[in-house]
């Protein structure tokens, strides 16, 4: 048994903004069920503080002057000790963990992820008396970047994992302000925290952590190449020998057709026939015609560039010319919000977009969709595409990162070797994306092979378990090299 400080910015069912939460609530209790001792830290911010049952002061610390407490609590619906450091000035304000109200990023965001990462590093230095001490500390994203550099520092450390969930988003800040947070000197240099005169909180992970994870083998491969790698190439290059890519899961207690409470008829790949009356509830909830033979896609996402928002408004006006129905969820970027929303005032007979999350409304898109729509630019993993297969709702997506790894297209050798579970765009462009929704809607009218299609989408494995094993394969690997 390993003990894990499990550190991250966000964990659902607690706070949730995008894929980090939903990896951060489920692999800790995969762990758990693997015989790993996880103990889960994450800022306490009031929506975390809203959403646990009670909690107990465990340890108090003061970082920058400012009082801070470690609260514990559990993860709701599992075993998982939750560590919350609750540091009020940083932490207690209106608005989402990283933006303001308005959207902007806060003013402040260095200064309360360096709270973070510090009493972080308490904790995995034993520190804080607190009569456990991690064997690894496993940090996830930009916000716990400085916890690997700070921990390099001391011979007496636990093992340090660092996961990109996302590399775009990097946490870049002046050199005034790794002066102002009075960090270690000897971190400020090309190859430490130093990036291009600018301070980065990513590279602290990236330059200082034993080992790197990505949330797919596919993205582990594409940062390494200028396109994909954000300015980081050149030092993930570097440390390719300690880099490796882990499937992310999918949280089946949330992500099931056969025990899923938002739906309207719970089915498996035993009792496809039951998804179509997902499909009819689906129309009627949208005020959409009720014919099945009308193909439904969906779509969930940011409403941002890299979810390939730019071809999808290209190909609409040639895509509402099929017989097909839209509807989009989720929230992002003004403009696109504002075009998707006039397409729909324009055929609203065909398409439909919801402005904004609804975690039901998700359930019910997944399973009442025949066809689910990624063209991502770029997908570290991808959790949609996962939840779709799971649910035998078929994928259209572009060949990167976890979509690649996931989507086996429907190919005519695909198909009669019984792989086929999507459908991968030759080219990430507007021609290509209606041309595999082509092919998709003629296979829809060979209803033997579409059901071959779905059973072997959700004949997949996508479970934590699998990722779990090789987690802690790797926590041992680093643990043994270390020793």
């Amino acid at each position: 048994m390993n003990k894990i400080l499990y550190i991250s910015s966000e964990a659902f069912p607690l706070i949730k903004t995008g894929g980090l939460g939903d990896v951060a609530g489920s692999l800790p209790v995969a762990l758990c069920k693997q015989s790993q001792d996880v103990r889960l830290l994450l800022p306490a911010y009031p929506e975390v503080l809203h959403n646990i049952a009670k909690s107990k002061i465990i340890a108090t610390g003061a970082y920058y002057n400012l009082s801070a407490r470690i609260l514990e609590t559990r993860l709701p619906g599992s075993n998982v000790i939750v560590w919350l450091v609750d540091c009020p000035a940083a932490f207690n304000r209106p608005g989402g963990p990283y933006t303001d109200h308005h959207g902007q990023p806060r003013h402040d965001n260095a200064l309360r992820f360096a709270i973070f990462c510090h009493a972080a590093v308490d904790i995995a230095l034993g520190r804080l008396a607190l009569d456990w001490q991690p064997d690894v500390a496993h940090c996830n994203d930009w916000q716990s970047g400085l916890v690997p550099a700070l921990l390099s520092l001391h011979a007496k450390r636990p093992s340090t994992i660092f996961t990109i969930h996302n590399l775009a988003y990097q946490g870049i800040f002046d050199r005034r302000t790794f002066i102002d947070l009075h960090l270690p000197e000897e971190l400020w240099h090309i190859d430490g925290l130093e990036f291009y005169d600018q301070f980065s909180f990513i590279k602290g992970g990236l330059a200082y952590a034993d080992k790197i994870t990505t949330v797919s083998p596919r993205y582990a491969e594409e940062i390494l190449r200028p396109e994909y790698g954000d300015g980081l190439d050149g030092l993930l290059n570097s440390r390719q020998q300690d880099l490796s890519g882990i499937m992310n899961g999918i949280d089946e207690r949330q992500w099931n057709p056969g025990t899923d409470q938002h739906l309207k008829q719970k089915y498996n790949r035993r009792s496809l026939a039951k998804k179509s009356l997902n499909k009819s509830d689906l129309q009627q909830y949208f005020s959409l015609p009720v014919d099945d033979s009308i193909v439904m896609i969906g779509m969930i996402s940011r409403l941002v560039e890299q979810k390939g928002l730019d071809i999808i408004l290209e190909s609409l006006a040639t895509l509402v010319t099929y017989p097909v129905q839209l509807m989009i969820l989720g929230t992002g970027e003004t403009h696109y919000e504002i075009e998707l929303s006039e397409w729909a005032q324009r055929y609203p007979e065909q398409f439909k977009v919801t402005i904004g999350y609804n975690e039901s409304l998700a359930h019910k898109i997944e399973a009442g969709s025949d066809i689910y729509l990624m063209p991502s630019t770029f997908e570290p993993c991808g959790l949609n595409q996962l939840y779709s297969l799971c649910y035998g709702t078929l994928p259209v997506v572009t060949p990167v990162g976890g979509l690649a790894d996931s989507v086996t297209d429907a190919s005519e050798e695909n198909i009669k070797n019984q792989t086929a579970n999507g459908f991968i765009l030759k080219e990430r462009s507007a021609v290509a994306l209606l041309a595999a929704i082509q092919h998709a809607l003629a296979l829809y009218q060979q209803p033997k092979i579409w059901r071959q299609l779905q059973v072997n989408a959700m004949s997949g494995d996508f479970s934590w378990k699998v990722s779990a094993e090789r987690y802690i394969a790797l926590y041992q690997q680093t643990l043994d090299e270390r020793a």
